[in-house]
């Protein structure tokens, strides 16, 4: 238990110092399927306000103010408060903008990943495979789109310029170049359960589907195109599940009778 402990202690300390930690750092992986370390680690944390952040889809883990943290700290004021980094209003359209451009259409990838390899299983040597690391299904975008798509709505060349190294201090992206792409936290601290919808059927998914950047405009508008089809209707649905049903072989042990 001793060992344990001190494991979770070393582990709560990096990420409290270094705010995100890969899941392919040693302990990390090992909490992921320790059990007694996962609690052990977040009874630390939980210790001092705060919690753990993770899912599946994301390849970092990270901390985050437990509620009444949050108050003790921010008071009542700063929970009322679009952010509490200090991010001014333009930067916080920013940091929506590239999330739905990269983290959309990364979901998406993944999603489909899983649930072809789910329809794979029957296959008599059908074997699991990982969900495919985010990082090489994550879309990056180009600056120079960026600029052209959404510059005057965020504040021109300079106040985006300003945002972007904001938002890149904090973790949200990282740059390569000219081109835009995911950071450590950027999958982890929006929501995507609460944030999806609210764009996706929003007037927000109207100003993404014109953006012109070559990877991201593609692929927003296929799941926007794709959310939009319409529900099929209820008896075409029904007729459909009794053809397929008639059509199944029957599951009685005598052989069918012929004429």
């Amino acid at each position: 238990m001793s060992n344990t402990l001190d494991d979770a202690a070393h582990l709560a300390a990096q990420l409290i110092a270094r705010r995100w930690l890969p899941r392919s750092h040693p302990l990390v992986r090992r909490a992921l399927i320790d059990t007694e370390l996962w609690a052990a680690l977040n009874d630390r944390l939980a210790a001092v306000g705060l919690k753990l952040v993770e899912n599946l889809y994301a390849d970092h883990i990270t901390v985050a103010m437990l509620r009444p943290a949050e108050v003790a700290v921010f008071g009542e004021t700063g929970l009322a408060a679009n952010n509490n980094l200090d991010l001014p209003r333009d930067g916080v359209a920013l940091l929506v903008v590239l999330w739905s451009l990269i983290i959309l259409p990364k979901r998406q990838r993944q999603i489909a990943r899983t649930e072809a390899q789910a329809e794979g299983q029957g296959e008599m040597f059908a074997t699991d495979k990982p969900l495919p690391l985010a990082s090489s299904v994550s879309p990056t975008l180009s600056y120079r789109s960026l600029l052209a798509d959404f510059g005057n709505q965020l504040g021109k060349k300079m106040r985006l310029d300003a945002n972007l190294k904001l938002l890149e201090r904090n973790g949200f992206i990282t740059r390569r170049g000219e081109d835009i792409a995911e950071g450590p936290l950027l999958d982890l601290l929006l929501d995507y359960d609460v944030l999806a919808p609210r764009v996706l059927d929003g007037s927000l998914a109207d100003v993404l589907a014109r953006a012109s950047d070559p990877l991201a405009g593609p692929a927003i508008n296929a799941i926007i195109a794709k959310r939009n089809e319409p529900e099929p209707e209820p008896e075409v649905a029904a007729a459909a599940e009794q053809d397929m049903n008639d059509a199944a072989p029957t599951q009685s042990g005598d052989a069918p009778e012929t004429h």
